[in-house]
């Protein structure tokens, strides 16, 4: 892979981490439910230490690290949807478009982790997808969780 392709990747990457700690940050302000407060806020910690992460590799491989969030219509559109949900009032709403936000997520990670990229790359991309995926997965299941209560 040439190097302008692997920092694009990355910076693509930090887009999407940026986008995430902003919308976690979001949900924490927003939700009424204490514990969700508290696991969102640890999610957009972490999606800023993943930006952190991505920033020096692209800078280890000789680029400049993207300093804004996301262009990408699809994440953009997945944090729109969740500040509406937000403004419903509803915690069930909020962890629903918070699952669709991270699907997008999920779909970038795995997106340039298809892409032939240098090992130590690769690793970090592999990890930070992980950590993506156990979000989604517990955004999820403390979605089922709540619908079940409210049936």
């Amino acid at each position: 892979m040439e190097k302008n392709e692997l920092i694009d990747s990355l910076n693509t990457l930090i887009e999407t981490s940026r986008d995430g700690e902003k919308g976690f940050m979001t949900c924490a302000e927003d939700v009424k439910d204490v514990a969700l407060r508290a696991y969102f806020t640890i999610c957009a910690t972490r999606c800023r230490e993943s930006v952190h992460t991505l920033a020096e590799l692209v800078k280890h491989h000789g680029g400049t690290p993207e300093e804004t969030g996301s262009l990408l219509a699809p994440v953009d559109r997945a944090w729109v949807d969740l500040r509406a949900a937000i403004s419903s009032d509803s915690d069930l709403a909020v962890l629903e478009e918070c699952e669709r936000a991270e699907d997008v997520a999920l779909r970038a990670f795995r997106r340039e982790l298809q892409k032939d990229l240098p090992l130590d790359v690769s690793a970090v991309i592999r990890i930070q997808l992980n950590g993506v995926q156990e979000n989604h997965d517990r955004v999820r299941n403390m979605r089922d969780e709540r619908k079940r209560l409210a049936a």
